[in-house]
C-alpha cells in the first residue's frame, strides 16, 4: 500500500462507514444503552491521523502503546477503547464501527479476549492482524470457561515478545518501505522485555503463590514459577461469589501467602473478605486489560509491566533492582 492510495481509500471506507451508522441493525445491535461515543486519545507517541500516514486501530490502549513503540513516527497509532474501560464486556457503539472502517489496519488481542469485536469486524474490509498468534496458551482451568485459553499473554514479559513480532509483522505488510525501521524498533523494545523478565525472576524467591481477583496472570506466573490462584477466571457478571471467596481462604492459608492482589478495573470487595479472614495484605491494584492515561501510575505498556512487577516483588519476594 502506497501513501497516495491510503486518501482515496480511507474516503470510501469513510462513507460506507457513514451510511452504516444510519442502518437499524446497526443500532439494534449495539443496544440501547451503549455506552456514548468518547474520542480516544492516541497513545503515548501517536500524532494524529493524516491522510498520508497510516492509521493502526488496536482494540484497546495496552496494544496500542505496544504497537507505537514498533511503529514509531512511521504511524498513528490509536485505541478503540480508552484507559481503564473493561474490555471483556464491551460494547462497541456505530461510531465505533467508522472508526474501524477509517483505518488502515485494525490490530486485536485474541485468545477469545475481544468476543464483541470478532463479530463487529466480520463484514468489514480492513487489513487485520492478530497480536496471540502463535503464542502457547494457557487454558482456563475451571469456571464457565474452563477448556478456553486464557487471553491474558501479554501480561508476560516473554509472551509479550510475540506480540512484538506480529507487530513489527503487521506493520511491515502495511508499509514494506519501512520494515526495517519496524525491525529495528522491535528488537529494542523485545530487548527491554527480556531485560526486564530477568530482573524480576532474579527478584523472586524460588517458590510462593500469586492470588488475585482475576486469573491474568496465568503466563505471568509460569514465568515466574508462582502458583496462581484467583477468585474468577475471567472478568463476567459472576464475582466474587461465596463459594469463590471460601475457597480463596482456602488457598491462602493453606500456602500461606502473605499477600494478595486485585486489579484496577474491577471491585476489590471480595478480596477484601479474603484479607480479613487471612491476615493477609491487599497489595496493589495491579494493571491489566488498561493503562491509566499520561496521568497516572501506568501511561505504557513497559511501565504496566514494571509497575505491576515491582508491586509483585515487593510484596512476594525482595525489592526488584
Amino acid at each position: 500500500m502506497t501513501k497516495t492510495s491510503r486518501g482515496p481509500a480511507r474516503l470510501v471506507r469513510r462513507v460506507a462507514a457513514a451510511a452504516l451508522l444510519t442502518a437499524p441493525l446497526i443500532l439494534a445491535g449495539c443496544g440501547a444503552d451503549a455506552s456514548p461515543p468518547v474520542s480516544t486519545p492516541p497513545s503515548p507517541g501517536a500524532t494524529g491521523s493524516t491522510d498520508d500516514q497510516p492509521v493502526v486501530l488496536t482494540t484497546f490502549s495496552v496494544l496500542a502503546d505496544l504497537v507505537q513503540h514498533v511503529a514509531g513516527d512511521r504511524a498513528d497509532v490509536v485505541s478503540l477503547t480508552k484507559p481503564g474501560v473493561e474490555i471483556h464486556g464491551y460494547e462497541p457503539t456505530p461510531s465505533d464501527l467508522v472508526r474501524v472502517n477509517e483505518a488502515d489496519l485494525v490490530i486485536d488481542n485474541g485468545l477469545g479476549l475481544e468476543r464483541w469485536f470478532e463479530r463487529f469486524i466480520e463484514d468489514v474490509d480492513v487489513p487485520h492482524a492478530v497480536l496471540s498468534e502463535g503464542i502457547e496458551p494457557i487454558d482456563i482451568a475451571s469456571g464457565e470457561y474452563s477448556g478456553t485459553p486464557n487471553p491474558h499473554a501479554w501480561m508476560s514479559p516473554s509472551a509479550a515478545q510475540t506480540y512484538v513480532d506480529n507487530a513489527v509483522a503487521a506493520l511491515s505488510d502495511l508499509a514494506p518501505e519501512d520494515a526495517d525501521y519496524f525491525a529495528a524498533n522491535g528488537k529494542d523494545f523485545k530487548g527491554e522485555l527480556q531485560q526486564l523478565a530477568q530482573q524480576t525472576a532474579a527478584a523472586l524467591p524460588a517458590s510462593g503463590a500469586l492470588v488475585t481477583c482475576e486469573g491474568a496472570f496465568s503466563y505471568l506466573a509460569r514465568d515466574l514459577g508462582l502458583d496462581e490462584h484467583s477468585l474468577w477466571p475471567v472478568n463476567s457478571d459472576v464475582e466474587g461469589t461465596p463459594q469463590q471467596i471460601a475457597a480463596q481462604i482456602e488457598f491462602v492459608r493453606s500456602h500461606d501467602v502473605p499477600a494478595v492482589f486485585c486489579e484496577s478495573t474491577v471491585n476489590d470487595g471480595a478480596q477484601q473478605q479474603v484479607v480479613a479472614a487471612t491476615g493477609a495484605d491487599l497489595a496493589g491494584p495491579l494493571y491489566v486489560d488498561s493503562l491509566s492515561g499520561p496521568d497516572g501510575p501506568v501511561p505504557t505498556f513497559l511501565d504496566l509491566l514494571e509497575y505491576d512487577l515491582r508491586i509483585i516483588t515487593d510484596a512476594l519476594g525482595q525489592e526488584a533492582s
